[in-house]
C-alpha cells in the first residue's frame, strides 16, 4: 500500500532533502531508516523534490510504500514516528494515497518564501539572511514581474545538473514588506536547483542599485548562471505549499497551521 505525508522540518543540520551516496546527514536519509526501523520491513521515501543543504520545509509531501502498515495503525505511526526522529523533523500526516501517487510529478505548483532581515535578529539568525544595505522593494518588484515574461531560466539554474529542460512557468513572484523583514514569495510549476536562491540574490542587487531592472532581463536572456548574482543564504529559504489537485491528494491536510516564521 502506497502512503503519503506532510513533513515539516529545520534544514539547518541536513545536507538538503536527497541521500547521497557519501554518509551524510540528509532528511531523507533519517526518514528512512525512522520508518524501516518503526515498521520492520526496508522503507524507502521518495519526495516531491530537492531541497538544498541548509533550506528549509513547512509543508513537505513525500510518500512510501509498505506492506506492514495497515490503516488502522496511522494514528499509532504517526506518534511512534515522531517520537523516533530528531526534534528538527515532524511527521503532521499519514494519510493513503493512490498506488501510482507521485509526490514530485503529481504537484501543479510550489510554493516558496525567502526572508530577508533589514536589522540584525540576534534570535532568528537561522532563518533570515541579514542585508544591513537599504533595499529598493520597488524595483526589486519591478524586476520580479519581468520573470512571467520567461520561461528558460538557465541563467538561474546551478550547472551540470542531470534536469532534462531548465523550462519553468512563474505563476507568482512578489516582495513584501513586514516589519523588519523582507519577504519574497515564488510560485512556479517546477523549480531548478538552486533557482530560488539565485533569484533572489540578483533581485537583491537590483534592489542595491548595483543592477539595474533591465540588467535583470538580460541576464534571463542570456542563459549564462555567471552572469547572475551570487545566489542568497540557505538558511532564509522554505518550501512553504506543494499544489495538487484535491482528487490526488487532500487539499484539506495542507490546514494544518505551521509555526509561524517571526509571527507571521
Amino acid at each position: 500500500m502506497r502512503w503519503g505525508l506532510i513533513l515539516q522540518y529545520n534544514g539547518k543540520n541536513y545536507c538538503g532533502w536527497q541521500r547521497q551516496k557519501t554518509d551524510v546527514p540528509t532528511v531523507q536519509g533519517v526518514l528512512c531508516k525512522c520508518f524501516s526501523n518503526v515498521l520492520q520491513e526496508e522503507i524507502i521515501v521518495y519526495g516531491c523534490g530537492r531541497t538544498d543543504t541548509g533550506v528549509h520545509a513547512k509543508n513537505y509531501v513525500a510518500y512510501f510504500d509498505s506492506s506492514n502498515l495497515k490503516a488502522d495503525m496511522t494514528d499509532w505511526l504517526l506518534w511512534k514516528i515522531n517520537a523516533y526522529l530528531p526534534f528538527d523533523i515532524r511527521i503532521n500526516h499519514i494519510v493513503k494515497v493512490a498506488e501510482d501517487f507521485n509526490a514530485r510529478f503529481d504537484a501543479i505548483s510550489r510554493t516558496y518564501r525567502y526572508y530577508i532581515a533589514t536589522k540584525k535578529q540576534p534570535f532568528n539568525t537561522e532563518f533570515a539572511w541579514f542585508v544591513p544595505q537599504k533595499l529598493d522593494i520597488k524595483k526589486m518588484n519591478t524586476a520580479a514581474r519581468i520573470l512571467y515574461q520567461y520561461d528558460d531560466f538557465t541563467s538561474f539554474s546551478k550547472l551540470n545538473t542531470q534536469t532534462m529542460t531548465n523550462y519553468c512557468q512563474i505563476l507568482y513572484a512578489h516582495w513584501e514588506k513586514k516589519g523588519e523583514f523582507l519577504i519574497f514569495t515564488i510560485r512556479a510549476n517546477r523549480f531548478l536547483r538552486n533557482m530560488v536562491r539565485a533569484i533572489v540574490g540578483t533581485l537583491v542587487e537590483v534592489g542595491k542599485g548595483s543592477r539595474s531592472v533591465e540588467d535583470f532581463a538580460k541576464v534571463i536572456e542570456a542563459k549564462n548562471r555567471a552572469l547572475a548574482g551570487h545566489s542568497a543564504a540557505a538558511h532564509g529559504l522554505f518550501l512553504e505549499e506543494i499544489e495538487y489537485d484535491a482528487s490526488v491528494f487532500p487539499r484539506k491536510l495542507f490546514d494544518y497551521q505551521t509555526p509561524k516564521i517571526f509571527g507571521f
